[in-house]
């Protein structure tokens, strides 16, 4: 079957997938954190008007700051996050210093709840764990398709929770591929679009855990089709990490004695610090099914055991992929989802994971074309678009490759400038989780 009959026909399987899952009381629990994201409108010809404000500097020498403290903090990080065309995270002291640079509006951070977000669009339940339980972030929420557990154990709804944590914030800003930014006689154009988070960390530095969240998990092992990891990434002292860790690793355990046939899956993220993700992936990853990441991810894990590859070349991700799931021990395979591709590497699956890439690209490309989280009128828009060329090269790469055994690609519905590329992994995430029965 070509690749565009099966996008077509994961789209007709839709709602049977779905209501198959709620008729059996079936759904994927999402941990871990939650924040208030601050969704600011970027304007290009701001940033310009501030580097002539404050900068002196050529653009070419601006480098990140590694915490945010002041205003040319902010714009060397901004400029060099657009040259590159990549996204990333950094940490601000104090939100009042970029409050008012551009216009905002809230919206949901967090992989796990920007992911129930996704599947609460086409109907499909889950169970979020939440650290930001503040009255915004659970209006956002509010759904009869998302649920969370109560402080004695219930299953409710994100309007039936009452405060216990703190409030905590985070800046996304959206660039734009196209867009010129300059300073006097030198001048560069964003080569991507992406986002940078800039993060006031608060609750999540700890991410606080709610057991009832995880005894529910336990106790109902049965109806939790897959069991999603995450946001470990904002921890920044190791001995707090480790201890949420091997609380998961026991909750992993008994996870699995109540359910074998239930699905692990870690999603990675960007990291603070790289000692930080190296202790978390030595010590988690031998727990999980299936990791999945961003291409910059597995450039960043790669880099950090000397395993250099080219992000460019399929057949050098897929070398690099097998390295990171035989050194870190990681049960079943590992995932690399990007702009033009999702794949998975690794051993046989009881699920179709390829309907599961396709979901989860469904689900990202109509986030990137409308900006929220898209139904299923929504989605249905995203077959007429063409399939990502590179995408379709990199798979006809692998089929004629010695990999084609062990390697499942699926090129993406191609958008050129995609009008948000905030939480299109979160809702690729989602999207792959419909696979899990």
């Amino acid at each position: 079957m070509k690749m565009e009959d099966k996008y077509v026909d994961c789209y007709n399987n839709m709602d049977n997938a779905i209501n198959h899952r709620q008729s059996n009381n079936k759904m994927p629990a999402m941990g871990y954190t939650s924040n208030l994201d601050v969704l600011c409108d970027f304007n290009v010809d701001i940033i310009n008007d501030l580097l002539e404000e404050y900068m002196e500097e050529e653009l070419s020498q601006m480098k990140p700051a590694k915490v945010i403290n002041t205003i040319e903090d902010f714009i060397r990080t901004v400029v060099y996050f657009c040259r590159e065309g990549i996204g990333g995270e950094v940490d601000i002291a104090d939100t009042q210093l970029i409050e008012h640079i551009f216009p905002t509006k809230y919206g949901m951070g967090g992989t796990a709840t920007q992911g129930a977000m996704a599947l609460a669009a086409i109907q499909c339940p889950s169970l979020v764990h939440l650290t930001d339980d503040s009255k915004a972030v659970c209006d956002i929420l509010d759904s009869p398709y998302i649920y969370t557990i109560s402080s004695n154990g219930n299953l409710i709804h994100t309007n039936q929770v009452s405060q216990q944590a703190e409030q905590e914030i985070h800046f996304i800003i959206q660039f734009k591929k196209g867009d010129n930014i300059h300073l006097k006689d030198e001048s560069f154009e964003i080569p991507s679009s992406n986002r940078i988070i800039i993060t006031k960390i608060t609750v999540n530095e700890t991410v606080p855990f709610s057991k009832p969240y995880f005894q529910y998990i336990e106790d109902n092992a049965k109806q939790i089709s897959s069991n999603v990891l995450s946001s470990f990434n904002a921890i920044k002292y190791t001995d707090v990490l480790m201890e949420r860790l091997n609380f998961v690793k026991k909750h992993i355990k008994k996870y699995r004695s109540n359910n074998p046939s239930g699905m692990v899956f870690f999603e990675d993220a960007h990291y603070h610090s790289d000692q930080v993700k190296k202790l978390c992936m030595e010590t988690i990853y031998a727990q999980v099914d299936i990791v999945c990441m961003n291409e910059e991810e597995l450039d960043q894990i790669l880099k950090i055991y000397d395993f250099p590859i080219n992000i460019d070349e399929i057949i050098s991700c897929v070398e690099g992929v097998k390295f990171i799931k035989k050194h870190l021990k990681i049960k079943k395979g590992v995932i690399v989802h990007t702009k033009d591709y999702s794949m998975y590497v690794g051993d046989d699956l009881q699920s179709d994971i390829e309907s599961g890439l396709i979901y989860g690209n469904m689900l990202a490309t109509t986030k990137a074309i409308f900006g929220s989280y898209g139904s299923k009128q929504q989605i249905e828009k995203t077959l007429e678009l063409p399939l990502s060329e590179i995408g379709v090269k990199n798979r006809e790469t692998i089929s004629n490759s010695s990999y084609h055994h062990e390697a499942v690609i699926v090129p993406t519905k191609y958008i050129d400038k995609p009008k948000y590329t905030i939480g299109l992994g979160d809702s690729f995430v989602a999207g792959v989780q419909i696979c899990f029965i």
